[in-house]
C-alpha cells in the first residue's frame, strides 16, 4: 500500500468507555443527557441484581425511568415497534443486555425521533438525521454493537435479517464492564467471542477501496483501512488468546476482560471496514434455521476464507500469527487455527447441523447474494458460481475440516 492509498476511517461513540467496575458511571452519562430515560433490556437481565443497582443509581440521580425488559433473541422487528411507543417521551434510551438488547434501544431511539417503521431505513443512509442519544451497556462480549453504526432485526416479511446501517446509529456513550458477563453461559459465551472473532477477520480482509475523498461520504462501510486494520487485529491476538479460558472458567475475569476488550475492538474494525461473505450469507441461514447469528457465521467463517484465499495470502499470515501460530505461518495454517478454535468450543462444523437442508442450498445462495453491501465488501469477487461452490462446501464439509485433521495429527 503506497502513502497515497492510505486511508483511515473510525466511527466511535463520543464517550467509550471500557473497564472492571465501570458500569458504575452508567448514571452518570445518563443524568448529563437527559432527564427520564429508557431501560431497553430482555426479561433475564431485568431480574439481575446488577441491573437493579444500575436503576437504582440513574434514579438517585433524579431521572425518571421506564423500563422495557422484552427484548427477544434475534430481535423480531415487533419487538422494535413495542420498545419505540415507551422511547416516545423519553430523552434518553439505554440498552443494557446482550446484542439484540442494544439493537433494539439504537431502533428504538431512532424511531422515537423520525418516526416511521423499521422497514423505512433497512439500507445505508436511510436515517435523516440525529436520533435519541444512545447509552450502550453490553452484558455480552460478541456483537461489538455498542460502538457500531448499524442494528440488525428479523423481519418477517423478508426472507432474511435486514440492517439499518447509518452512523447516526452509533450509540452516544458505550460503557464496558467485563464484569457483567461473568454470568454469561459457556455456550453463550461461544458463540459471541466466535461472532466477534468473525468481526475482526472480516474486517480486516475485507475489500480494499481506493481512497477517493468520496469513500467515508458515500459508504458507511469503506471496506479494509489503517484504522481498522489495527484495531482488527489486536482484537485477533485478544480473542484468539482468551476466548477458550473464557468458556471453560467463566470466573475467570482476565480472560473476560481480554475477550470483551477484543469483542469492542473487532466493533470499532467493522463499524467502518465492514463484514464480508460470512454475514452475507449467515442473514438468510439465521431466517431460515433461528439459529444464533454468531454460530452461524462461525460456521461458515472457515469456508468463506478459504475461498478468499486467492485474494488474502499475505492478510492471511497475519491472522495467523495473531493467533498464535508458530513457526512457518501459511494461509491453510492460519485457517485451520480458526478452524480449530472454533472445534474448541463448540462451533458447529457444517451448514447442515445448523439445520440447512440440501433442498435450501439454492435459496441460500440467492438472499446471500441479495445482500450486496456484504458482498462487495469480499475481497474475492463472489457471483452465483462461487456462492454455489461456497455454501455447497459449508453445507457438506468441504475443504477445511481435513486442515483440522491434519493439524492434529
Amino acid at each position: 500500500m503506497t502513502v497515497k492509498d492510505a486511508i483511515g476511517v473510525m466511527r466511535a461513540p463520543d464517550h467509550l468507555v471500557f473497564g472492571v467496575g465501570q458500569r458504575k458511571a452508567v448514571a452518570d452519562y445518563v443524568a448529563a443527557l437527559g432527564r427520564s430515560a429508557l431501560l431497553v433490556t430482555d426479561e433475564r437481565m431485568a431480574a439481575d441484581p446488577e441491573f437493579g443497582k444500575m436503576r437504582s443509581a440513574i434514579l438517585a440521580q433524579g431521572v425518571a425511568i421506564d423500563v422495557f425488559a422484552g427484548v427477544e433473541p434475534e430481535l423480531p422487528v415487533a419487538c422494535v415497534k413495542e420498545a419505540a411507543k415507551a422511547g416516545k417521551a423519553v430523552d434518553v434510551v439505554v440498552g443494557i443486555g446482550g446484542g439484540s438488547c442494544l439493537d433494539a434501544a439504537k431502533c428504538t431511539a431512532l424511531l422515537a425521533q423520525h418516526g416511521g417503521s423499521p422497514s423505512d431505513y433497512y439500507g445505508e443512509y436511510k436515517v435523516p438525521g440525529p436520533i435519541h442519544p444512545v447509552i450502550a451497556v453490553p452484558t455480552t462480549a460478541g456483537t461489538g454493537s455498542e460502538v457500531t453504526p448499524v442494528a440488525v432485526v428479523d423481519d418477517p416479511e423478508r426472507a432474511l435479517k435486514v440492517g439499518i446501517s447509518s452512523p447516526y446509529l452509533i450509540p452516544a456513550v458505550a460503557i464496558c464492564d467485563p464484569e457483567l458477563t461473568l454470568s454469561c453461559p459457556p455456550g453463550l459465551t461461544a458463540a459471541s467471542g466466535a461472532d466477534a472473532l468473525t468481526h475482526a477477520i472480516e474486517a480486516f480482509t475485507a475489500l480494499r477501496r481506493p481512497a477517493d475523498d468520496r469513500l467515508s461520504v458515500d459508504h458507511v462501510f469503506v471496506g479494509k483501512n489503517t484504522f481498522s486494520d489495527m484495531h482488527a487485529l489486536e482484537a485477533i491476538r485478544l480473542i484468539g488468546g482468551h476466548l477458550v479460558r473464557a468458556v471453560e472458567n467463566g470466573s475467570d475475569l482476565e480472560a473476560r476482560t481480554q475477550v470483551m476488550l477484543g469483542s469492542t475492538l473487532a466493533g470499532l474494525a467493522f463499524g467502518a471496514a465492514g463484514t464480508a461473505a460470512a454475514h452475507a450469507i449467515q442473514y438468510p441461514v439465521g431466517a431460515l434455521t433461528h439459529t444464533a447469528h454468531g454460530l452461524g457465521v462461525a460456521t461458515l467463517l472457515p469456508y468463506v476464507m478459504n475461498w478468499n484465499q486467492p485474494a488474502c495470502g499475505d492478510t492471511y499470515v497475519a491472522v495467523g500469527r495473531a493467533l498464535g501460530v508458530s513457526g512457518s505461518c501459511t494461509p491453510d495454517a492460519a485457517i485451520a487455527a480458526v478452524a480449530d478454535l472454533f472445534d474448541r468450543i463448540g462451533i458447529p462444523k457444517t451448514l447442515a447441523e445448523l439445520g440447512v437442508s440440501a433442498d435450501s442450498q439454492a435459496e441460500v445462495v440467492r438472499l446471500s447474494l441479495s445482500v450486496e453491501r456484504l458482498i462487495k465488501n469480499n475481497p474475492r469477487p463472489l457471483d452465483e458460481k462461487g456462492m454455489v461452490e461456497l455454501v455447497g462446501d459449508a453445507l457438506q464439509g468441504r475443504r477445511t475440516r481435513h486442515a483440522i485433521e491434519e493439524r492434529a495429527e
